[in-house]
């Protein structure tokens, strides 16, 4: 048909023409699969934005975002003239001029580009083109990326194919309003109000030339010309685009002159709905739904998901208050203790001097300093050695400072963490979950990610394993020395356990009386007559899931566990026997409050409900038997306002006062509390100072107090419940007591005056010191 055409260069341009409309058609329909996705115009009506999920609280307040693009749309009508001039003047001169495509700034963005001098020709809709509808996303490519030049021309063409549909649907006014919305200016902060909140702690209306034209100039490099990190550089940009302003007649010289003496003038402060709400709560839940967003092709990050946790917002706030308070005071007295001394310190007692350096290797920053200097030690030892500004985190909140980094290794070592999980056994929903003293500045949860050697709250599996195989809690054995041969690595080892007190009374002991005083040797002597192996069965049984070391010192908490699978195993007994898989997350929805899913727990019988029973009963032998280590809850009055009110609960001390422990149950909840430095060899020198009933107990005496003295928390006071059937085993066998004027508690309080029975004074409870046991 082109043969008509008797001009042969009227003809070539028309074949031409024709190809062209050909490959635009191609690219339009993505022939052959050749080209990748291009946004119809049913896409372009409907812009899908990138929409963060939230996390709420089990009543619905917001606990934190998830989001990769920080966004918060604004209306035109509440953007600065001066934003969009400075806009238009610098990226696009021609805008109201075109219909999407300027093919005078493409040729000359050609023509400069041949030259050497590269220059961006996309106009605003074009950008808009590529920021809203991803065109060079990977979804967006086709076969045709192998093709390194025809990939770039493919692309080109995309955006001038959406530019089009876009004028066409909508006005200049509405093209920039979704410009400014979905434009990126750096650290996963969207669109102009976000940026301009983050930058100036300014509505966009509000923003001056000189404000208006930092935030335009971000946007050729967000990173270089980032008015935080790169002072200079913004300025410099910032006066670049008032210079725009002024060629093309959107300042006067007397503001172009007035604007660019300003210094930038920042105002960082504010921290509203920007903020992700980054907590070790936000991040549990992450973790939590990692493999059901998989599973299930969401991504927590874009699809805008409503999702429900089981916290109680109201339990929550006093576990931090209680975490706050007691770990400020913990942290007084571990000072006091070490003085000016590193507390860096092997069992024995001896420093550990190259526990800086073994950090310092640790840091990422290590094999780079190590490529760089060539592994000269001197000058990395000089890198560490030079003082740096840097906030640290205090008790009396986050303060600037200078210190190196060897210094701050020191500084940081020093520091006791903490972590703390309650339960509602009977739902199996998790009511608070505190992973550690300061998210910002110690990201490592403490409740399911760190595991810890458990101490003597170990014990209640041995003697559970020993309830559901003929012991009573009756039964007695002698507090006596003991000594136990067994094999370990095709080894004859030899095992001695000793008592906290380093004494034998040579007191038979109720097996009730045992536990709830934390006597390791009769704990070791039950272990022998059941058996090590029963002892990890009946944990694993009870919701442990840690591999645990098959061997006699296993019933006095040698194996790390966490904090979670120790609320989720002493759940077990207060759930009638069921083993039951805790929840943080009840329910997700999408956007529209449409449910996507709903989480039940999963249950199992893992003993029988008589034993689950006896157990609840031998818990509360920590506060009524002698010698009780629970009994510094006496010191928190608010706990005994209602005399039938009954807790039970286990200490528990690691070898070395290295970790503490303290595992509490009411009728209604299971706490787990672990206090201690995050590097081993930082620890309490002494049981008055380190012991779990001093550290990790004191923050449960205070948290419950705060539940039960709020009316609206839903817990109250009140007995164990009754037996759920009948119990077979004798139980009711009451221990001795010496009579006494004054009993104090693990705090030197007297307690007798609280008109609760008495006690003698409370034994330790660690569980394998000295060294070696």
């Amino acid at each position: 048909m082109f043969r008509r055409i008797k001009n042969r260069f009227l003809r070539y341009f028309v074949i031409f023409i024709y190809f062209v409309i050909l490959f635009f058609c191609a690219i339009e329909l993505n022939f052959l699969w050749l080209f990748g996705y291009t946004p119809d115009m049913q896409a372009i009506k409907e812009p899908s934005l990138s929409l963060p999920s939230e996390v709420y609280y089990a009543d619905g307040t917001l606990i934190g975002r998830f989001y990769r693009e920080d966004r918060s749309p604004v209306e035109y009508k509440d953007i600065s003239p001066n934003i969009i001039n400075a806009l238009v003047a610098t990226e696009d001169v021609r805008f109201y001029n075109h219909h999407g495509i300027d093919l005078y700034g493409t040729f000359t963005s050609m023509l400069s580009t041949a030259k050497g001098d590269k220059r961006g020709g996309s106009t605003i809709t074009q950008q808009l083109a590529k920021n809203l509808f991803e065109t060079r996303s990977r979804k967006s490519q086709g076969l045709i990326k192998h093709v390194p030049l025809i990939r770039t021309i493919v692309y080109k063409c995309k955006e001038w194919i959406t530019a089009l549909k876009i004028e066409h649907v909508y006005s200049k006014q509405e093209i920039l309003t979704l410009y400014l919305n979905t434009v990126p200016f750096g650290s996963h902060a969207f669109g102009i109000k976000t940026a301009s909140l983050k930058f100036f702690n300014q509505l966009p209306q509000k923003l001056n030339p000189a404000e208006s034209a930092t935030l335009i100039g971000m946007l050729k490099a967000t990173t270089t010309y980032n008015p935080i990190n790169n002072p200079d550089n913004a300025l410099q940009r910032r006066n670049t685009v008032l210079g725009q302003m002024l060629k093309y007649k959107y300042v006067s010289q007397a503001d172009y002159d007035e604007n660019t003496k300003l210094p930038l003038n920042l105002d960082l402060s504010y921290t509203g709905n920007g903020s992700q709400g980054d907590s070790y709560l936000r991040e549990a839940v992450e973790r939590w739904l990692k493999k059901w967003c998989r599973d299930n092709d969401y991504d927590l990050y874009n699809d805008g998901l409503k999702i429900y946790t089981t916290i109680d917002p109201r339990l929550q706030h006093y576990a931090e208050i209680a975490v706050a308070e007691k770990m400020k005071m913990l942290q007084s007295r571990f000072y006091d203790l070490w003085g000016k001394k590193n507390p860096w310190q092997d069992l024995g007692g001896h420093e550990k001097v190259d526990f800086v350096q073994k950090n310092e290797e640790k840091l990422p920053i290590y094999a780079l300093l190590q490529k760089k200097y060539n592994n000269n030690t001197t000058l990395i030892d000089q890198y560490f050695e030079k003082p740096k500004q840097m906030k640290i985190f205090t008790w009396h909140g986050e303060r600037d400072t200078t210190l190196s980094t060897i210094d701050s290794i020191k500084y940081y070592a020093k520091l006791l963490n903490t972590g703390m999980m309650t339960m509602e056994p009977s739902t199996g929903k998790i009511k608070v979950w505190v992973g550690g003293i300061n998210f910002k500045y110690f990201n490592y949860d403490h409740v399911n990610q760190a595991k810890r050697q458990a101490g003597s709250t170990f014990k209640p599996f041995a003697y559970c394993a020993a309830l559901d195989n003929g012991f009573t809690p009756c039964d007695k054995f002698t507090d006596q020395f003991v000594s136990i041969k067994y094999m370990d690595g095709g080894k004859q080892q030899v095992w001695e356990p000793k008592n906290a007190t380093y004494v034998f009374t040579g007191q038979e002991m109720s097996l009730r009386w045992a536990m709830g005083a934390s006597i390791n040797s009769i704990t070791a002597q039950l272990t022998e007559k059941v058996g090590w192996d029963k002892v990890v069965e009946y944990a694993h049984k009870c919701g442990i899931e840690s591999p645990l070391k098959s061997v006699p010192s296993v019933c006095l908490g040698t194996n790390d566990v966490s904090v979670y699978e120790m609320v989720r195993a002493y759940s077990t007994f207060l759930n009638k026997g069921q083993k039951i898989d805790p929840i943080l997350v009840s329910k997700i929805t999408d956007q529209d409050g449409n449910t996507l899913a709903t989480f039940e727990p999963h249950q199992e019988q893992a003993i029988s409900e008589e034993v689950a029973w006896l157990m609840l009963y031998m818990f509360r032998g920590g506060m009524e038997e002698p010698g009780g280590t629970s009994q510094a809850l006496w010191e928190y009055p608010g706990l005994w306002k209602k005399d039938n009110n009954q807790i039970g609960g286990k200490t528990g001390t690691s070898s070395g006062f290295v970790d503490g422990w303290y595992m509490a149950i009411t009728k209604d909840l299971v706490t787990g509390i672990w206090v201690g430095a995050d590097d081993r060899s930082v620890h309490f020198t002494n049981a008055e100072t380190g012991e779990g009933s001093h550290t990790a107990l004191p923050i449960f005496g205070d948290f419950m107090q705060r539940v039960y003295a709020d009316p609206k928390s839903g817990y109250t006071y009140g007995p164990f419940p009754k037996p759920w059937v009948k119990i077979t085993k004798p139980y009711d066998c009451p221990s001795p007591r010496e009579e006494t004027d004054s009993l104090t508690d693990s705090l030197s309080h007297p307690i007798d005056t609280l008109n609760k029975p008495a006690a003698p004074p409370a034994k330790t409870d660690t569980t394998t010191q000295p060294p070696g046991n």
